[in-house]
């Protein structure tokens, strides 16, 4: 088994994997001035961009959760990977081509297995392809044929077909070398009590893909008669695949949502090829569970959800597509739950024949998807009338119940301004008094206020409390600006003679902040700005230890006051901490002077100090 990965190939990924761009493909990241770009954290559930990337420097860090690192811990922080699949991850992109030592014992899994298991699965998805131009493939062309698409939209979408036979992939990817535990930890088999044959079988199938573009997993039809399985049947849940964190088509949809701020979800494989065909290209949808908590962190992350919105403005929206029957409005209602995770607006296109993407592009033709997704109407409009239509408005006792269903909807619009006026709305279509609905309203809004909401995310904890240093004190900016220095500058800046004597005269008790003074003394424990080459803020941060790499990541992304930091800039704030810290020694001889006594050895002792010290400072502060 191979040991650890060689330490200058890591290096070497550090410095060539593009941190913006890896980042880039799961955050919407904007520019925040210069050399930093800014979006919504992936870690953690907000409202307003926090979450900093200083490409020059090669970190990233949060300032709502505090998490923060390099490009290897982004990834292995957003995927899960341990530290050297992280790597390897990384390497398979920049190009970097990984050497092993010998001997050295690693936890998990074994070495490239992510790697081998991505890898499995372009084989499959190519062997599929191919498999889909076979004579006995037929029913599932006359399958796409019937809906509208042909061999190019199959090409592009990457439909293929598996043959009916027990094990024609399972054979197909051991010949391809694949071994017996990578085809069982991959999913693409199953396991019976004569080892292993093909999980799909007689089905045509779609890739998923995650949002880099790697297929991950297959979803699959069922086309004959005889097959006893499922209509659908999805990869299960593997190392790479979680149904619960994957959109089907988000790899082809990322660059349209992102420039449209504009995410359309559909139910189905054959609606998303449809959208996208028709020039909907924003289309998404589930694979095989329901819309959830994590599928809206994803498309927010994408769409940049920052901005408050109301009702005719441009910005970000969400439009779910249902269907007009009871498992559609059941859908439409677990959607609404969601609402409040959203800035953006949240609509439905609902067809008024019940037709869903693919069948009005049957049917009706590209426009009429078109025009589908660009008349929808508001989400909560959608559930209001969905729970009136399930009472009997003709009685007294079914308007009451439709009110009080109806009125925690309304209750729950997120926009304060709309709620009287769908409350309105709502008497109009219950045939009730404006004043005994919008009272009905007021209730429902008062009693969900009293109750905990276990959906919603708690904001960040104020920075005294959370042990963070106290942002607002100018102490405590300047220790981070000197540190921040240290981490940021050019190598030939700091290691400049005048900035490196003025770094050796301070001494670690200048930083009166505990996580400054442990981050100074990992900055002399590194060999300070003399051995800043390579990844020196990876350096600083081994030596400061896991319990402060967030700090470091911090102080390394955090913009200087600057757009030069030359060697000038560095003196002015380096002499400027010296001088904090002359200044403290000075009032600490004070001090001890006025313990001692007048006339003692140690008053005489200090005093001399004393003079030495304010000699020091005042040429300080006339160079």
């Amino acid at each position: 088994m191979p040991g650890t990965i060689n330490r200058d190939d890591i290096a070497a990924v550090r410095e060539r994997a593009p941190i913006e761009e890896i980042i880039g493909q799961h955050v919407a990241l904007k520019s925040a001035g210069v050399g930093s770009l800014k979006g919504l954290c992936p870690f953690h559930d907000e409202r307003s961009p926090s979450f900093t990337v200083r490409p020059a420097v090669g970190r990233w860090h949060c300032f709502g959760c505090g998490e923060g690192g390099d490009v290897i811990e982004f990834v292995m922080r957003l995927d899960g990977l341990p530290f050297a699949e992280a790597v390897e991850y990384l390497a398979d992109r920049a190009g970097v081509t990984l050497r092993y030592e010998a001997g050295g014992a690693r936890s998990g899994p074994a070495p490239g297995l992510r790697k081998r298991l991505i890898e499995a699965h372009r084989v499959a998805q190519s062997f599929y392809a191919e498999q889909l131009a076979s004579d006995e493939a037929r029913t599932g062309r006359d399958f796409l044929r019937e809906r509208g698409f042909d061999r190019a939209a199959a090409e592009q979408f990457g439909v293929g077909y598996a043959p009916k036979g027990w094990s024609s992939l399972t054979d197909h990817l051991r010949k391809s070398g694949f071994t017996e535990d990578e085809l069982k930890a991959s999913g693409l088999v199953s396991e019976g009590q004569r080892g292993v044959y093909d999980r799909f079988r007689g089905r045509l199938v779609w890739p998923i893909r995650e949002v880099t573009g790697d297929v991950i997993g297959f979803g699959a039809r069922r086309l004959y008669e005889d097959d006893q399985g499922p209509k659908y049947l999805n990869t299960p849940e593997t190392q790479l695949y979680k149904k619960a964190t994957v959109l089907y088509g988000l790899d082809l949809a990322k660059g349209a949502i992102r420039g449209e701020r504009t995410t359309v979800v559909v139910e189905g494989y054959t609606d998303v090829m449809a959208c996208h065909l028709a020039g909907v290209t924003n289309a998404v949808a589930t694979c095989g569970t329901a819309f959830g908590e994590d599928h809206v962190k994803m498309v927010r992350r994408l769409m940049g959800d920052t901005t408050q919105l109301k009702v005719g403005a441009t910005g970000a929206r969400v439009i779910f597509t249902f269907d007009g029957d009871e498992a559609g409005q059941n859908a439409a209602l677990k959607s609404f739950n969601l609402d409040g995770q959203f800035l953006a607006q949240t609509f439905v296109a609902v067809d008024p024949n019940g037709e869903d993407p693919c069948e009005i592009r049957q049917r009706h033709g590209d426009a009429a998807v078109v025009s589908l997704m660009a008349n929808p109407v508001p989400l909560f409009e959608f559930v209001i009338k969905a729970s009136l239509a399930s009472h009997n408005l003709a009685t007294p006792e079914g308007r009451v119940a439709a009110l009080r269903a109806s009125a925690p909807v309304v209750a729950g619009i997120r926009d304060a301004a709309l709620r009287p006026e769908y409350a309105r709305k709502l008497a109009g279509w219950l045939g009730m008094e404006p004043e005994q609905v919008l009272g009905a309203v007021s209730a429902a809004g008062k009693q969900a206020t009293t109750q905990p909401d276990a959906g919603a995310g708690s904001a960040p904890a104020a920075s005294g409390a959370s042990g963070r240093p106290n942002a607002k004190d100018p102490v405590a900016r300047a220790q981070a600006l000197a540190l921040g220095v240290l981490l940021q500058a050019a190598p030939e800046v700091v290691k400049d003679p005048s900035a490196a004597a003025l770094f050796g005269a301070i001494s670690p008790e200048a930083f009166t902040v505990p996580q400054y003074r442990a981050v100074f003394e990992a900055i002399r424990a590194a060999g300070g700005p003399a051995a800043s080459t390579g990844d020196w803020v990876g350096d600083v941060s081994a030596q400061a230890g896991e319990a402060l790499a967030g700090t470091v990541s911090q102080l390394a992304v955090t913009p200087l006051p600057t757009d030069k930091a030359d060697a000038e800039y560095v003196r002015s704030v380096l002499a400027r901490m010296l001088d904090l810290d002359l200044t403290r020694q000075i009032a600490e001889l004070r001090g001890s002077m006025q313990r001692a006594g007048e006339g003692s050895d140690e008053a005489q002792a200090a005093f001399a100090a004393l003079i030495a010290l304010e000699t020091r400072r005042r040429a300080l502060r006339e160079e």
